[in-house]
């Protein structure tokens, strides 16, 4: 009978949950035949060797078994673990949800507080200008009065000259005719 090797199994090679129970007789009928070879070549009765493989694979179903509950245990760990993560993570974008909403929240609060104060002083920008504004209209509307009463009176000196000129000139005339006759009547 040819002579099967089945070698010690790490912990490792073992098959992880869940895989097919195919793979997991295979390896324990592996042990089995394994049993049995060196039964054999040591006893040649068949229930010490079964008696044997028995208690190898008690041997190796307990190392499993503390490695799949280690295994578990550590799964669940991880899994906690990764759950704990999830929760810090989601509890800081919360956070930093209410931090931005806050900042914006303030910042508004602080730009139309801002807006208000600049749109005042606009106001009193302007209400300052309008009364520079009409206080010169004011005197502009007084010298535009006072050029027209003197262009009146200009007007009136004009027309005097203009009179008097005409009295100058007009006389002159009367007066040499009359000054002709005179001297006419003279001699």
């Amino acid at each position: 009978m040819p002579h099967v090797e089945c070698k010690d199994q790490d912990p490792q090679d073992l098959p992880a949950l869940g895989e097919s129970k195919e793979r997991q007789q295979g390896d324990e009928s592996c042990e089995d035949e394994a049993g049995r070879g060196s039964a054999r070549s040591q006893v040649s009765s068949p229930s010490i060797a079964t008696s044997s493989a028995n208690r190898q694979l008690m041997m190796l179903e307990g190392k499993s078994g503390s490695y799949f509950s280690s295994l578990d245990s550590s799964i669940d760990i991880l899994k906690k673990r990764a759950q704990e993560l999830i929760e810090n993570i989601n509890e800081s974008r919360q956070k930093d949800h209410a931090l931005m909403t806050n900042f914006r929240d303030s910042l508004k609060i602080k730009v139309s507080d801002l807006t208000e104060k600049l749109e005042e002083r606009m106001y009193q920008i302007y209400n300052h200008h309008n009364k520079i504004i009409q206080d010169k209209l004011q005197e502009f509307t007084q010298k535009m009065a006072k050029i027209s009463h003197l262009e009146t009176e200009l007007k009136q000196v004009c027309h005097t000259v203009e009179t008097v000129y005409k009295d100058l000139c007009i006389q002159p005339e009367a007066t040499t005719s009359e000054e002709q006759a005179h001297k006419d009547g003279e001699f």
